[in-house]
């Protein structure tokens, strides 16, 4: 559940209509993923599907009904209007990896590839960066990787942009990868593949 609770974060909102029903959705274009997300919290309801525009990924939504569920992450503090007022949820260490691993699937990325082109030897790096409209998140989220090892790192706002970014560069960057998923996530556990994929063909080219 930690895991789906760190892709609300980045991914999810809650919603209440003009009758007073409370719903929390999750809306992405990875069905995959989604399912297993309605698996892990037990959920009978359907998948939605919006297609794409031209060059654009269909979009698939889940969505429940639950005033329970809606309070739940209320008093997690995850608002209707989280974009830039979210805070870390009070989650304990031994469910952070899966936290973190929710979020960064939502709201992270992971880019891999070589630098100093214009040098003899290039070099062959990985960066992870995770992004938020909610700068006080971001700091929150850094002191806490900072306690499991992850020394460094920074946050910093792009010109003319609404979002911050948390970036790592490469040693933090496999330190994260051991973390957010060595010993902590099984081969059908909850995770984007392609993103772990980037991670795990970067460590095969080093050796």
């Amino acid at each position: 559940m930690a895991y789906v609770l760190g892709f609300f974060s980045a991914d999810g909102y809650i919603t209440v209509n003009k009758r007073g029903g409370q719903f929390w959705c999750i809306q992405i274009t990875d069905k995959k993923l989604l399912e297993s997300i309605k698996n892990v919290v037990g959920s009978g309801h359907k998948i939605s599907k919006r297609e794409g525009k031209a060059n654009e990924k269909s979009l698939y939504r889940l969505q429940i009904g639950s005033i329970e569920m809606c309070n739940d992450l209320r008093a997690l503090g995850i608002f209707e209007k989280k974009t830039k007022n979210i805070v870390i949820p009070n989650v304990p260490e031994k469910y952070l990896a899966d936290f973190v691993r929710g979020y960064f699937d939502g709201d992270g990325n992971v880019w891999s590839g070589y630098v100093h082109r214009e040098r003899k030897v290039t070099t062959h790096v990985i960066f992870v960066a995770f992004t938020s409209c909610s700068h006080k998140f971001l700091k929150q989220l850094h002191t806490k990787l900072n306690a499991v090892g992850l020394i460094g790192g920074s946050i910093y706002k792009p010109k003319d942009k609404d979002f911050c970014r948390l970036q790592f560069s490469t040693s933090n960057t496999l330190k994260l990868y051991d973390f957010m998923y060595n010993g902590y996530v099984q081969e059908d556990g909850l995770f984007l593949k392609r993103k772990k994929s980037i991670f795990e063909k970067y460590i095969r080219l080093r050796l």
